[in-house]
This record gives structure tokens, C-alpha cells and sequence, in this order.
């Protein structure tokens, strides 16, 4: 009997699907399915798979989709660049044996042969100064109840799932944080994190890949901001943006008031300080100082480029859907 079914939307097959589908298979159960999403399917084939071909969309899209083909009543939605641990599905287990829990979310770790690239890309969010969330991307705290994760590791049972009528395809990046809110206060039940359930995520390599998806995290944040207060408008979420206007209106502003310029050489040190206690944060997960050192000016251009998608989500964006709708 199928009891849950891991759910990978993808653009087509790729390297990283090859990778992760058989380490899904070191599951060492037979109550689970796998079904690939692709925009066409090819005739590729794994045990407990099953390719699905979508038609061209985005991943909200793809992911709705189980509604109609998932077998189990536990959906697990994992991107195609990341795969869990061997254990994963005994701990989500014991998490759904409370019928209060609808959802179950856990951190996405880098792998360990992720490029150095890639491991300072992930570095970045491993401190709550530049990440916001570093249980998100490590296993860290402890078990809590929350209202907003990404669905690179997010579990929902599908009754619940279909009962809200899955994501909300006008959004991506962002259709997690609406399924979580509609999960939330449509089902009334609960969301849980689980530090324990780990699934690795490769990174984006290069500090260009790396700003373009936090650029779109940034926007779309900022818009959620005003249209999903109860999740959005939180002060984590603004820091970024005060910070682009201090260095930015400070700079100007402290060229022709002296008392100002002192200021600004001293909100400099503060934050110079802050990246020395982030890169503290970041040794206590990577042991590499290439990377950790790296890492900190990922950690500056993160927090100015984040600051200014988020200002034009949140004053400049009137309404914003997503490009595979």
C-alpha cells in the first residue's frame, strides 16, 4: 500500500533528478511512490517511479497535479536538486501521528560535495544576520510549530491539500508561503518543524546565480508584505531595505554634514561587526575558512539586493504573478 508519494516538479529530466531519485530509493520501504513532473516525459525509468508529463509550467502548477496522480495520502514536495535522508520517512511518520498536523517542513542542508561555490552560496543563509532562517538550511532548535517553509521540504497530507485546492499557481517564488497560510486557516490544523528531517539541497553557484534567486525571494516578500500581512509584514523582513537606504542616503547626506558622515563611519562598523559575529554563526556548520570568509561579502551584496527587490515589491509592484502561469 502506497502511503506516500515524493512529488518533484521539473522543467525536464536532468543530472540532478539522476542523482536524486536513486538516493530516494535508499529508503529501504515499499509504502512510497515517486512521480517526476516534466514538461515531457522521456523513457528514462527508476523503481517506484513514475514520469508524468505536464505540459510547460511552473512548479505550483506541477505540484498541483498530485491531487489527481498521487497514490499516497502523504504528499512530499522536494525540488529536483535536492534529496533526503535514508531515515527521512520513519521521523515524518511519527510526526503525522498527531491528526493536528497538516504539514511537516524541514531544513535543507547542503551536501558535502557541493562545489565551493555552491557551499558559500548556502554559507550565507546559515546565519540569522544574512538568512533570517538558519533552521531553514540546518538542523538546528527544535521541534515548533510554524506558519510559513519552502516546499524544497514540505509535507502535507493530501486530503488537506486537496481540500484547499493545492497551490496557488499565480505565485513562484512565494506558493509555499500562500499554501501555507490557506493550509492554516482553512484546515485549522497545524504545521510542524522538525529539525531531524533532512533533505540536502544543492546550491546556486556564483554570486550572480546567487542574487537572481534572492532577488526574486526579495520581490516577491515585499509584495506578500502588503498583500499577506499576517506572514509577511514581519520587521526581519524590512531589515535589508532600511539597511540599502542607510548606505545609500547616509552616503549622500554624510558628504556635506560632518556629524553625519561620523555617524555613517559608525553604522559601518556596526554592520562590520555583525558580519564578524555571522561569520561565528557560519563556523559553527562549515569548517572551511575559504568558505566562511567568502561567504561574508555574499552576506553584504545578499542584504543590498534583497533591500531593493523588496522596496519594489512592496512600493512598486501593483500586482505580480508568475511567468509559467
Amino acid at each position: 500500500m502506497i502511503k506516500y508519494s515524493f512529488i518533484i516538479p521539473v522543467l525536464a529530466i536532468n543530472d540532478y533528478i539522476r542523482e536524486a531519485i536513486p538516493n530516494i530509493l535508499l529508503i529501504e520501504r515499499d509504502d512510497y511512490e515517486i512521480i517526476i513532473y516534466p514538461d515531457s516525459a522521456n523513457n528514462e525509468s527508476w523503481p517506484k517511479t513514475r514520469q508524468v508529463a505536464s505540459g510547460p509550467g511552473g512548479p505550483a502548477m506541477k505540484r498541483t497535479l498530485a491531487m489527481r496522480d498521487a497514490l499516497g495520502e502523504i504528499l512530499i514536495f522536494v525540488d529536483d536538486d535536492a534529496y533526503p535522508e535514508k531515515n527521512f520517512l520513519d521521523i515524518l511518520e511519527q510526526n503525522f501521528m498527531d491528526e493536528n498536523i497538516v504539514a511537516v517542513g524541514g531544513p535543507a542542508i547542503t551536501p558535502d560535495h557541493d562545489t565551493i561555490k555552491q557551499k558559500i552560496s548556502g554559507a550565507v543563509f546559515l546565519s540569522s544576520l544574512s538568512g533570517g532562517f538558519p533552521e531553514r538550511y540546518a538542523s538546528v532548535g527544535k521541534k515548533k510549530n510554524i506558519d510559513d517553509w519552502p516546499s524544497v521540504n514540505l509535507s502535507v497530507r493530501k486530503k488537506d491539500f486537496i481540500s484547499i485546492g493545492g497551490f496557488d499557481s499565480d505565485y513562484w517564488p512565494g506558493e509555499d508561503t500562500k499554501l501555507c497560510i490557506d493550509l492554516i486557516e482553512k484546515s485549522g490544523g497545524k504545521i510542524l518543524y522538525d529539525p531531524e528531517l533532512i533533505v540536502f539541497h544543492h546550491r546556486r553557484e556564483g554570486l550572480l546565480r546567487h542574487l537572481r534567486q534572492i532577488g526574486n525571494y526579495g520581490i516577491h516578500r515585499g509584495f506578500f508584505a502588503k498583500k499577506f500581512p499576517k506572514t509577511s509584514l514581519k520587521i526581519k523582513y524590512f531589515l535589508p531595505s532600511l539597511f540599502l537606504l542607510f548606505v545609500v542616503i547616509g552616503g549622500i547626506v554624510s558628504f556635506s554634514i560632518p556629524l553625519v558622515f561620523k555617524i555613517y563611519l559608525l553604522g559601518w562598523l556596526v554592520y562590520f561587526l555583525a558580519l564578524v559575529k555571522a561569520g561565528f554563526d557560519i563556523h559553527k556548520y562549515e569548517k572551511n575558512p575559504v568558505v566562511i570568509v567568502r561567504s561574508l561579502y555574499y552576506v553584504l551584496f545578499t542584504h543590498l539586493y534583497y533591500g531593493w527587490r523588496f522596496i519594489r515589491g512592496l512600493l512598486l509592484t501593483r500586482e505580480l504573478k508568475s511567468k509559467f502561469r
